[in-house]
């Protein structure tokens, strides 16, 4: 029996046909704003803000991290499945979540942010902090992927054609990236006008939050007509049936490529992670900098990555993804071991090391995401299937337990080593011992090392090679032809 794809055919092409107008892909863009803002914001300044300002030990703000991170990964495929079942013939399946989510997203945002006094005895008001922010970070992170996760959904819904989805996705990270940029450059403006550490960060979450609401919003509007122009043609085709949960377990860890691709990002995240989460301490307490100075480190680092990120992706065209990965790393891992040896009086030289971590970290984000699309071309030739989404959406899953961990393992090091965590209300940060100092750096240095050392092992033996990955778009040619 040959099934009919006609209606699926016509619906595909009419779509190709109707390409997306600037302002529809400005809107779209927009729409990344708000979450790298703030996702960038907490990875750098939350673990800090917790210590520094809250006064809570540094092992407990890991774990209010890591349960927050670990809640984030369980509840998106729940909201995703939410998602795909929302009937709104006004904002179609996506929009009613970015619509209705956008104002608790920042609200919750926000709350992370201040330092309420519970009781006047501060052994006592810890724990009324860390279940505060726990229960705060669980409902920040549901609101998160309430307009992250459909927010991400939509690239195909938007455009069927495979040039305007990379136009698309243009615009998508000039917004994520500049995001990230921009909330660096509003805590140094910031922290340089405002001398009270909690009024500081308070005023970077407001701020951070009105943008990102505002931000939301846009893309809302903006893409509305698009979205709901698909939708009326998508609810006259028959509906795929769901593949169960254990189904895609199966499915995704029967590929050998897909556990190196996972293992190497795993490894990679991790690196990327416990640097970020460190380096506000490294500044301030090995380097004996002013926290002002803080943004202006991270921006070296992510400025850096930025400006990478283009000349490592010419360059894997010419010279293979493993080679560019060797090159980003081992340039990451002598920035790692001078930075452990670095001293007060080497400011210069500590810049330099940032943007050699700077030059590693693109590698980090670029090669195992280029990886991806190998495995899914591998998986269709031995299935005759397309499953992007459960591979995508597993990369997405282990990133944020990889994020968890990491904070955790950070935290938990640096109270197992006597960091003094600051005193709530308290202008002056405590001096740390040399215990806590020395855990800085080995959180900056050796630990960030271990890691990347063993994602070079696991890029070494990777499979698909280039040769490989020829012969296997050969055959994958020679199936859909048959078909």
């Amino acid at each position: 029996m040959v099934k009919d794809n006609s209606h699926n055919n016509d619906f595909h092409q009419s779509l190709s046909n109707e390409k997306l107008d600037f302002k529809t892909k400005l809107a779209y863009g927009a729409g990344d704003l708000g979450p790298a803002i703030t996702a960038n914001i907490a990875v750098f300044y939350l673990l800090v803000f917790f210590t520094n300002v809250a006064g809570i030990p540094a092992g407990l703000a890991g774990s209010i991290l890591m349960i927050g991170k670990i809640w984030d990964g369980v509840n998106d495929p729940m909201v995703g499945m939410l998602t795909d079942k929302t009937q709104s013939p006004r904002w179609g399946r996506r929009l009613p979540w970015l619509l209705y989510g956008a104002i608790p997203f920042g609200f919750f945002f926000f709350l992370q942010w201040i330092v309420p006094q519970f009781t006047a005895d501060k052994s006592i008001n810890v724990w009324y902090l860390f279940w505060y922010y726990v229960v705060i970070g669980i409902v920040s992170q549901v609101f998160y992927t309430v307009v992250n996760l459909p927010y991400t959904a939509m690239t195909p819904e938007l455009t069927q054609d495979y040039d305007e989805r990379t136009s698309l996705n243009s615009f998508r990270f000039t917004f994520s990236i500049g995001g990230s940029i921009l909330s660096l450059i509003l805590s140094k403006i910031i922290f340089s006008q405002i001398s009270d550490r909690q009024q500081q960060y308070l005023v970077l979450a407001a701020v951070c939050t009105v943008i990102s609401v505002l931000s939301l919003y846009w893309c809302v509007y903006g893409v509305r007509d698009r979205i709901l122009a698909f939708e009326a043609k998508r609810i006259q085709l028959p509906q795929e049936a769901e593949i169960p949960f254990f189904e895609q377990l199966k499915i995704v860890f029967s590929n050998k490529p897909f556990l190196f691709v996972i293992a190497i990002y795993l490894f990679s995240w991790l690196g990327v992670q416990i640097t970020a989460s460190i380096i506000p301490y490294f500044v301030v307490n090995c380097m004996k900098l002013p926290e002002g100075d803080v943004p202006t480190v991270m921006i070296a680092v992510q400025g850096t990555a930025l400006f990478m990120l283009f000349i490592w992706s010419n360059l894997s065209k010419k010279i293979g993804k493993k080679l560019v990965y060797f090159l980003g790393m081992t340039s990451w891992i002598i920035a790692a071991a001078g930075l452990f040896f670095l001293q007060p009086n080497q400011v210069g030289l500590m810049y330099v090391m940032a943007v050699m971590a700077g030059i590693g970290v693109s590698t980090a984000y670029l090669i195992p995401w280029s990886m991806i699309p190998d495995v899914i071309e591998l998986d269709e030739l031995q299935t005759g299937q397309r499953r992007e989404g459960i591979f995508y959406g597993f990369m997405v899953l282990l990133q944020k337990f990889g994020l968890a961990f990491g904070l955790f393992l950070v935290g938990n090091t640096l109270q197992a080593y006597g960091f003094k965590e600051a005193v709530a209300g308290q202008s002056s940060l405590p001096i740390q011992p040399e215990s806590a100092l020395l855990a800085i750096r080995i959180a900056v240095g050796p630990i960030p090392t271990v890691c990347l050392i063993a994602g070079l092992v696991l890029v070494y033996f990777y499979p698909i090679t280039r040769e490989m990955h020829a012969e296997i778009m050969l055959k994958l040619q020679a199936q859909r032809e048959r078909t």
